[in-house]
């Protein structure tokens, strides 16, 4: 498999700059891959393809406002920092990508806020586009997080051209986001709404526990973490698959989200993840017999045709862009004719792509 076997014409119109008016009406193509059958339905009828025991695996990370405007000394140009990961809590170190980024150098200094509390420093250059930066804030972690969080924006992704609206605050998160650290939403998950889990309480279910767990006709809810990072995004540049390598993002498993999954495989329910984030994140702890393992740590694992998936036999996804790595492993998941043939389909029908846009379930 090389970059350019993922290559489709994929129209400019068709990239979602919103979303769907109610999380859960947005469009759903469902694949069947045994059958090898296209349907098209809305995100509510998720629930008839579901049946008692089976498990779904939700990422519950939340996003935060990643994305600062800030002034650099002496000139006052206007630099974007987008914040990736937290280094050290106490030094108050991060990585953190610039924009533009040959303006900044170590020691520069950047200023945030109209009354220029927050500073940050430039101490390292990690990458052509990266930097570590060291905030200098008087006051506490808590405050200093709080000030993040008031000049942080919702970090949208950079193909959506419009202004951010307060709306995206909201919709730009799962209804169960829960640990905060991604700068990125898990976006298949987006489509759960609190509509859907009301028709869904009514058939039964015990919504007192959401993020821990949810049952729909006796189906689990298992949750884990995947912060997502820049990793799930970042273009691929070369033409031979194996020599790319991905960025890492932090997983969580814990033993709860274990033995539910492990029951449903021994079981033979249906494991089904949401999103390509939770899908690599239980592929990244799987035992040699073949079950989820606990786990805590970083994953850079790049998952691309062929491959054996051991934990998860159905998916939920959005529809992804052209070279991406996101539709590389839908398509080792699905079968790569059969994901063309799909996104062909989706094309035709004028789906919606990306973070904002329609759903796929793949069984």
């Amino acid at each position: 498999m090389k970059l350019s076997n993922f290559n489709f014409k994929l129209p400019e119109e068709l990239l979602a700059e919103y979303p769907s008016e109610h999380r859960d009406e947005a469009r759903l193509m469902v694949l069947d891959r045994k059958k090898q059958t296209i349907e098209h339905k809305l995100f509510k009828d998720l629930i008839d393809y579901f049946d008692e025991g089976d498990v779904m695996i939700l990422n519950n990370t939340k996003v935060f406002p990643a994305r600062l405007y800030g002034n650099k000394e002496k000139t006052g140009a206007r630099i974007e920092v987008f914040l990736l990961r937290e280094l050290n809590e106490e030094q108050r170190l991060w990585d953190v990508l610039v924009d533009p980024a040959r303006k900044i150098r170590i020691g520069n200094k950047l200023y945030f806020g109209d009354d220029e509390t927050l500073v940050a420093e430039v101490i390292d250059n990690t990458t052509s586009r990266g930097r570590t930066l060291r905030f200098l804030f008087d006051g506490s972690y808590r405050d200093f997080r709080m000030k993040l969080q008031e000049l942080g924006e919702t970090p949208l992704p950079k193909y959506i051209k419009r202004q951010v609206e307060p709306e995206d605050m909201e919709r730009y998160q799962t209804i169960f986001a829960k640990h905060e650290g991604a700068v990125a939403a898990p976006t298949a998950g987006l489509h759960f709404s609190k509509h859907l889990l009301k028709r869904l309480e009514i058939k039964g279910v015990d919504f007192a526990e959401i993020t821990l767990r949810l049952e729909i006709k006796g189906v689990d809810f298992a949750e884990i973490t995947l912060h997502v990072g820049l990793g799930t995004f970042n273009p691929v540049e070369v033409e031979d698959l194996s020599k790319h390598k991905m960025d890492s993002e932090e997983v969580i498993i814990d033993s709860r989200a274990t033995e539910k999954v492990n029951k449903a495989i021994q079981t033979k329910k249906r494991v089904c993840a949401v999103g390509t984030t939770a899908m690599r994140a239980v592929e990244s702890s799987v035992s040699s017999n073949g079950t989820l393992n606990e786990f805590s740590g970083w994953t850079n694992k790049f998952i691309f045709p062929p491959y054996d998936f051991s934990i998860a036999n159905c998916m939920i996804t959005n529809f992804h862009t052209p070279k991406s790595t996101l539709l590389m492993m839908v398509s080792a998941f699905a079968g790569h004719d059969f994901i063309k043939k799909a996104y062909d389909e989706a094309v035709k029908e004028k789906y919606k792509f990306y973070s904002y846009g329609d759903a796929m379930l793949i069984l």
